[in-house]
């Protein structure tokens, strides 16, 4: 995986909703972010799987991230 891929990758992340990431399941986030990898960069196969291992082994620091900008957002 290239670190243009990785960039690319928690650029995504950080301009995700955080609810969207804390609330979906582990498959279904690490589906959706995918997908939404897909729709902005062309990537083969190979790339695609190595990313789905890498988003997979990440969830909890995804997660842990999207629940601090929650705790961080002002209410109301």
């Amino acid at each position: 995986m290239t670190p243009t891929m990785l960039r690319q990758l928690w650029s995504l992340v950080e301009t995700t909703q955080a609810n969207v990431l804390v609330t979906l399941d582990d498959d279904t986030l690490a589906q959706w972010l995918l997908k939404q990898f897909k729709m902005n960069s062309a990537i083969n196969g190979n790339e695609a799987e190595l990313l789905n291992q890498y988003i997979q082994s990440r969830l909890s620091l995804i997660r842990d991230l999207a629940a601090e900008r929650l705790g961080a957002e002002p209410s109301g």
